[in-house]
Parts: C-alpha cells; structure tokens; sequence
C-alpha cells in the first residue's frame, strides 16, 4: 500500500474513532437529561447539553425512541463495566457495592420510560431486558460475592432478587417528589450487612 493508501486508511479509522466519541457524548448528555427530566425532555435540553445542534442528534438517532432505547444499552454496559472499576479503586467492596447502587438507580430512572417508548415493540422490548439480564446480573453477583467473602454482608443475597427489589423500590419515583428511592434504597444496601 502506498502512503496516500496508508494516509486515507488512517484518515477513515479517524472519522470513525471521533463518530464514536460524538455518539457516546449524546448518550450522556442524554442519559443525565433523562435521569433530571425523563425521557420526554425536549431534544433542545439534549442538545444544549451535549453542546451540538438538534439536527446532530436526529442524525443519529432519527427517533425519541432510538434515542432511549440507544441510552439504555450505553447505561447497561456502563454500568456493567463500573462494577470491577468500583471494586478496584474502592475502599471497600461494600462501598463499591453502594457505588454501584447509585449508578444502578440513576439508569432505573431512564429504565422505567424505556416501555412507553417503545410500545408496540414487545420483542425488541424482551431484546433489551435480556440484554439487562445478561449484563448486570453477572455485575452485580461479582460486587455481592466480594462484599460476601469480605465478611461486609449476608452470604443469602442473590444478584437478582437485589436487583428486582431495587427496581421495585424506584417505580413511581419521579411521579412524586415526597417519595425518595434513593434512601430506601440505600437503606436496604445497608440492611445487607450481617447481624452482629
């Protein structure tokens, strides 16, 4: 290959590379509006957020619910992905646990708008929770088995039920300003601890 090969190559490689870094900066400009304002905020808030035009986000995501369903996948993985690094720099695996926690409910807030976006859609509806399924239960059992074997909490605790107990306590959240999931839920990581 010669070198105007060579120099295109890297040229398209870096097109492509600051495509990705575009998409992910509107995923958490969105996610973050949508975790504030749900996820029918105005694109405009999105925009302004991620500091790009209207006409950038509909270029991606041509649909209110392309755009929701994309955020979701991003916060699943990135919530995922924040387990180990949770676990690595925390000071303890309990702390990582509660961190983990946090991140988990901001992504429930966004979650609980993912099923009017997507009406009619049961099958991709199903493709998303799986995918959830797939990737946090795995997340969440790495965090509760450090946390276990560290001495921090009960060793009864399944990834799942902790989970689906979390959500539970989320629904209705961001309907009424008097309910805070966010200390019920912390209280309920702090009843994990053993009994003394």
């Amino acid at each position: 290959m010669n070198d105007s090969g060579q120099e295109a190559g890297s040229s398209a490689r870096s097109k492509r590379k600051d495509a990705r870094r575009n998409q992910q900066t509107l995923l958490e400009a969105a996610a973050a509006v949508f975790v504030t304002s749900g996820v029918d905020a105005p694109v405009r808030d999105i925009a302004a957020k991620a500091d790009v035009g209207i006409g950038t986000i509909y270029r991606h995501f041509p649909t209110r619910a392309d755009l929701v369903i994309a955020v979701y996948r991003h916060q699943v993985d990135a919530c995922a992905e924040a387990g180990p690094a949770l676990l690595a720099a925390g000071p303890t695996p309990h702390a990582a646990l509660a961190g983990w926690v946090d991140l988990f409910v901001d992504f429930l807030v966004t979650k609980h708008g993912l099923a009017a976006a997507m009406q009619g859609d049961s099958t991709g509806f199903e493709a998303l929770h799986a995918y959830f399924l797939e990737r946090l239960v795995p997340a969440c059992t790495e965090l509760l088995d450090a946390a276990a074997t560290a001495g921090e909490i009960r060793t009864d605790i399944d990834a799942y039920q902790l989970m689906r107990g979390i959500g539970n306590l989320c629904i209705g959240a961001e309907d009424d300003p008097r309910y805070d999931a966010r200390r019920l839920v912390a209280l309920l990581v702090a009843g994990l601890r053993p009994a003394h």
